[in-house]
């Protein structure tokens, strides 16, 4: 007779969603590190905090990623039980322009906030790319004057120089969309009497525009005439501009000059005949005056026509916080790191929800990108320093490992108990290596009598092991040493203050 075959359990596999990664201890550390540099810098400059739901009405989002070829129009969407459609944030402003719609008659005009947190975005990932990702925001809510946007750019430069990138290592690149507008007027894409003519059109050059670093001036002008095909054999569809109304365009991006006052003085030309190309240049006009005045030269924050960013919200001055520094791509070719923050003014935003146009204006700093940038340049590691571990010599006298663990915790130094099984000493020396712990704990018996304990340098004994050869070698040398019970907190914080060549 056969026997029964138990059915074969289908486990899930234990991997994230294609897209999506981990954090561990160090990086979380790292990054939590400098979101109180970045936010020190906002609160510096009279910005309050606010942190608003992760989840939004697909109604209150609205529909404006550069990525509008993606499901969902680039957002992770689902429809509730009453056939309501919501998603996940996929910026943190369009969450502000609802919550500014929703309390302005409570908050001040202008209201000026910042904000932190992951945003969810449904597009292709690749190398670096993720679908979440961290970002912390700054925006002023209720004033339509250009030093709003003047302040913006001061403040980036000074958060980049607080969280460790160098002046030299980065620039503030400025630009105006009504500039850009101007262009599309002047080349035909742009009707002011009827803005949604050629919408299609426009957004496709918007992407093209801000794809120039990554694609080169070949690559933005096959996407403005008929579309051209990646590496992967993926085709994108151009916007099917004449070359003559391409030319136009592509002399926009080719406007900078030495200096703002030359780069503004050919935007000018370009824009001739367009009312609102002219009002843009003489916001890029104001703007540059404004932060001469505060002392940024254009090594700091400068007037680059290339800067148009993605998102069709914005409506006037944009930014961008470029890295100047070189570091080598995947296959071992230099490239700058590049962008790590963008934003601008976008006067429409809360209209939506009020039928009132609101100004506003504020930047987006990439956290991640950010991040990776300062491993980039040495300026932070990968590994956060672990606690001091008590090791666990009689599991009777748990309590006394215990009171140890106190006292260190008390005195502010990060400190546990070893909780797995103790039978095997090595083994927990073994942990207290892989926590990357600075300081090991041991009392025996023999110790609690004798009122001492054991005290081991573990980043110093790792270096000295490899050089001991004999046991009495071992038992001279300085990683470990034994103290009286009642000197614990002084000489494990001195033994942690010479690890971190402190002392």
């Amino acid at each position: 007779m056969a026997k029964n075959r138990k059915p074969k359990i289908q486990r899930p596999k234990a991997l994230p969603p294609k897209g999506f990664r981990d954090y561990f201890g160090g990086e979380v550390d790292e990054r939590n590190a400098m979101l109180r540099k970045i936010t020190d810098v906002y609160h510096r400059y009279g910005f309050d905090p606010l942190e608003s739901s992760a989840v939004e009405t697909v109604e209150a989002l609205g529909k404006y990623l550069p990525d509008v070829d993606r499901p969902n129009a680039g957002v992770f969407a689902w429809q509730d039980e009453d056939e309501a459609w919501m998603a996940l944030r996929y910026d943190l402003t369009a969450p502000l322009a609802r919550v500014y719609a929703q309390f302005r008659n409570d908050l001040p005009s202008p209201y000026r906030r910042y904000a932190m947190g992951p945003v969810w975005r449904n597009e292709k990932p690749g190398p670096g790319r993720y679908r979440q990702f961290y970002q912390c925001d700054a925006d002023t809510v209720g004033s339509g004057s250009v030093a709003a946007d003047a302040e913006i750019c001061a403040m980036l430069a000074d958060t980049l120089e607080a969280v460790g990138i160098e002046r030299g290592d980065y620039v503030v690149k400025v630009n105006n969309r009504k500039v850009l507008n101007g262009v599309m007027q002047v080349a035909g894409v742009l009707n002011p009497d009827d803005p949604e003519m050629f919408a299609a059109e426009r957004g496709i050059v918007l992407r093209a525009i801000d794809k120039l670093d990554r694609l080169g001036p070949d690559g933005v002008r096959s996407l403005l005439g008929k579309g051209r095909k990646d590496d992967s054999g993926d085709y994108t569809d151009g916007a099917g501009l004449s070359d003559g109304q391409a030319d136009v365009v592509m002399g926009f991006m080719e406007a900078k000059r030495c200096d703002g006052a030359a780069t503004c003085s050919r935007l000018m030309e370009l824009v001739q005949g367009s009312d609102i190309g002219t009002q843009g240049v003489n916001e890029l006009e104001t703007i540059s005056e404004l932060m001469a005045a505060q002392g940024y030269g254009a090594d700091r924050i400068d007037i680059d026509p290339s800067v148009v960013r993605g998102l069709g919200y914005y409506t006037g001055p944009v930014y961008e916080a470029e890295l100047t520094f070189e570091i080598l791509d995947e296959k071992g070719r230099k490239r700058q790191f590049g962008s790590v923050a963008g934003g601008g003014r976008y006067d429409d935003l809360v209209k939506r929800f009020t039928g009132q146009e609101v100004p506003a204006t504020g930047v987006s700093i990439g956290v991640d990108r950010l991040l990776a940038a300062l491993r980039e340049k040495g300026r932070i590691g990968s590994k956060s320093k672990g606690p001091v571990v008590v090791t666990v010599m009689d599991r009777d006298r748990m309590g006394d490992y215990q009171a140890m663990v106190a006292e260190l915790r008390n005195a502010g130094i990060r400190a546990e108990v070893y909780l797995g099984n103790p039978k095997n000493f090595g083994n927990q020396l073994k942990y207290a290596d892989k926590r990357e712990s600075p300081v090991a704990v041991i009392e025996g018996g023999d110790e609690k009598e004798r009122g001492v304990v054991q005290i081991k340098d573990l980043a110093l004994g790792a270096r000295l092991a490899a050089e001991i050869e004999t046991a009495e070698e071992w038992k001279a040398q300085p990683a470990q040493k034994e103290i009286a019970r009642g000197d614990l907190v002084a000489q494990v914080r001195a033994m942690i203050a010479r690890a971190e060549g402190q002392a």
